[in-house]
């Protein structure tokens, strides 16, 4: 409930008590003035449903300039989706660019796309430093004029946080793992174009490019605030006071955040992975199977669908954990609240280590006594929406994934031999013909 409805409800209550000292003892009580019960009951008519929904408030802020635009519909400091758009309370003016590597396609798309951000928007443009030696490039006139205008960053070493305010990827959805790889707390806008294979989280096309990241730059675009899984690994020597340190620090040193999924399995072992996995502290079973996925919405289409595993809108607060290849017919893959923590270790009669692994990289053995403590992070990766948050989504799965692609059924009348009319007449002149063609 808004303040100001609070403060309208106690005045109305207070009025109450207040004609009701003043009422002579047996008397009828006397009605409530009109304006003030009316003018609540109109409020109360405009209170949004209540949403419960066990995940952290997310970090609002995306670099230095975007965030999330405020609005009077907020419940419980957690926006209706459809409410979530983009507004800059300063221009953006530090743009990083990102390509698919090794793509002859992408060359031009970003040779036109630098040159009209550095010549048109007047932006300071970030590229990666391992991108000025692509023998490609370098032999490109085009890129040669503005090579020098370029900044450029080494991924591992350079620090970005605070300097970009905003990310237009070229490429398929590497691209945009590896910005939110780039990026381990908050994350700057992102916009991705579809030039890679798949592009089930690049929703834009380059065709008309100018006219679509001018929109954006103006604030005219709707977001898709994607959670991200943060990820802390604990080795069995460290003490429980260390441990708790880890999980209060935001360090990314220690703090892994992955938008995908954080992939537990066996390794080069020919044995069945005997993973523990535990719930708030409670432990919840034991996986014997070839590993173990924990993926956010955004990667329920990924190898979590490729496992089984059901699809969840981005917007969806939750958690998703699917067993690979489990040696049991009934462990089905689950949905969890976003807010809950899992803890993931080796079982103590596992007879082999484990691997884990963050959005395909950062591949690390899993000894026994080592544990894998994996919640939902508060900061997403915000995505630009080409339409919006459904739209987009929904045309991923149609285009990409092909859901629920068939044959349409043919109606009724369609099928002159499921009417029943003439059946039995067809089926005595098919005789009749038959028995002509015997004694011919």
């Amino acid at each position: 409930m808004r303040e100001e409805d609070l403060i309208l409800a106690r005045a109305i209550v207070a009025q109450q008590q207040q004609q009701a000292s003043t009422d002579s003892p047996g008397a009828s009580p006397a009605p409530l003035r009109r304006t003030l019960v009316t003018n609540l009951q109109e409020r109360t008519k405009q209170f949004r449903r209540t949403r419960s929904l066990n995940a952290p408030s997310p970090f609002q802020q995306f670099g230095p300039c975007g965030r999330i635009m405020k609005n009077s519909a907020m419940v419980m400091q957690i926006q209706d989706p459809a409410s979530q758009r983009l507004t800059w309370y300063k221009p953006p003016l530090a743009v990083l660019v990102i390509k698919k590597v090794r793509d002859s396609k992408v060359l031009q798309p970003f040779c036109e796309l630098v040159e009209w951000l550095i010549q048109e928007k007047h932006m300071v443009v970030w590229v990666e430093g391992a991108i000025l030696d692509d023998p490609l490039l370098t032999g490109d006139k085009r890129f040669t004029k503005i090579q020098d205008k370029l900044i450029t960053f080494k991924d591992g070493r350079d620090d970005l946080t605070d300097k970009i305010d905003f990310i237009i990827c070229l490429g398929g959805d590497g691209t945009l793992l590896y910005a939110s790889l780039l990026f381990q707390k908050s994350v700057p806008p992102v916009m991705a174009f579809h030039l890679g294979s798949l592009g089930f989280l690049t929703p834009f096309q380059f065709d008309n490019f100018q006219e679509q990241v001018t929109n954006v730059l103006e604030g005219h675009a709707a977001l898709t605030l994607r959670s991200r899984l943060r990820c802390i690994i604990v080795r069995k020597d460290k003490t429980e006071q260390e441990i708790s340190t880890f999980k209060s620090s935001q360090d990314p040193t220690t703090n892994i955040l992955v938008l995908n999924e954080v992939v537990i399995d066996r390794g080069l072992s020919s044995y069945l992975s005997n993973i523990d996995l535990f719930l708030d502290g409670k432990h919840i079973t034991s996986v014997q199977g070839d590993g173990l996925i924990v993926s956010t919405p955004t990667g329920s289409t990924a190898y979590s669908a490729a496992a089984g595993a059901s699809m969840i809108h981005p917007s969806v607060p939750a958690i998703l954990v699917t067993p690979i290849c489990p040696h049991s017919l009934s462990f089905r893959p689950i949905v969890l609240p976003a807010g809950v923590e899992l803890k993931i270790a080796l079982s103590p009669d596992s007879r082999n280590s484990s691997w884990v692994s963050f959005d395909g990289r950062n591949r690390q053995e899993l000894l026994h006594g080592d544990s894998l403590h994996v919640t939902t992070s508060i900061y997403p990766v915000p995505s630009i929406c080409a339409q919006d948050q459904i739209a987009d989504w929904f045309d991923s799965l149609a285009e990409c994934l092909h859901w629920n692609v068939r044959k349409r059924q043919k109606c009724l009348d369609e099928l002159s031999d499921l009417t029943g009319s003439g059946t039995e007449d067809s089926a005595i002149e098919d005789i009749e013909r038959g028995m002509e063609n015997l004694e011919s």
